[in-house]
């Protein structure tokens, strides 16, 4: 695989000499994206931060899509996520990124690869700790995101599509489903153009649309 093209574009806080707030980065990108994507030629990494984007606005905007608000140390304004766009050729085939989310006995980092659509090709815990890890690592869980989109997490009860898989340990899955939410809906502003806005402004747009008609009535 040719080198990785690095593009930094990152502001970091910081704090007594340490970082205020890190990102979620692969741990070896190479081998990562080469597992992921096979037929990648090469792959060109960004680092993007809610501030530089949009700033208190896309703050709010993004947790109302999220239907949570975000945790002001773990998910400032500042934190810049990273992005790994896929390319075969000059071809973009994919994306791979990850965001750290609390979980119940620690941070978890959850990582996506996707297509260049945003479908979700593959899922997996970068880190968990949980003593029903091997539960939630189990290919019978995360292979439930296989073929899914933001589409799904806005307009059916995704819970209802992805079980939990653990026994104990349902504040640990339900961290993962929001995880999983907040990176697919970072990954829409970031990447896709808000290309799935249209499912979750769904009903907002039908009821503006039902008033226009009534104006026109009358």
């Amino acid at each position: 695989m040719k080198k990785a093209i690095t593009i930094f574009i990152i502001n970091l806080i910081v704090c007594g000499g340490l970082f205020a707030a890190v990102g979620c980065t692969l741990n070896d990108p190479d081998r990562d994206i080469r597992r992921l994507f096979p037929k990648a030629t090469n792959y060109k990494t960004e680092f993007i931060t809610i501030k530089e984007r949009g700033g208190e606005e896309l703050l709010k905007e993004t947790q109302k899509k999220l239907g949570d608000k975000f945790e002001p140390v773990y998910e400032s304004i500042d934190v810049p996520y990273a992005y790994y766009t896929v390319l075969h050729k000059k071809d973009i085939i994919g994306y791979v990124h990850g965001v750290n989310q609390k979980g119940r006995f620690g941070g978890m980092q959850l990582i996506l690869a996707t297509n260049s659509a945003g479908v979700i090709l593959d899922f997996y815990y970068q880190k968990i700790t949980s003593p029903e890890s091997k539960k939630f690592r189990g290919k019978d869980f995360t292979g439930l995101l296989k073929n899914l989109s933001l589409k799904e997490f806005y307009t059916t009860d995704i819970k209802e599509k992805i079980k939990d898989p653990s026994e104990k340990n349902s504040q640990d899955y339900h961290a993962t489903i929001r995880g999983i939410k907040k990176n697919l809906i970072l990954l829409d502003e970031f990447k896709l153009e808000n290309k799935y806005d249209k499912y979750f402004y769904k009903d907002e747009n039908k009821q503006n649309k039902e008033n226009d008609h009534e104006k026109d009535n009358d």
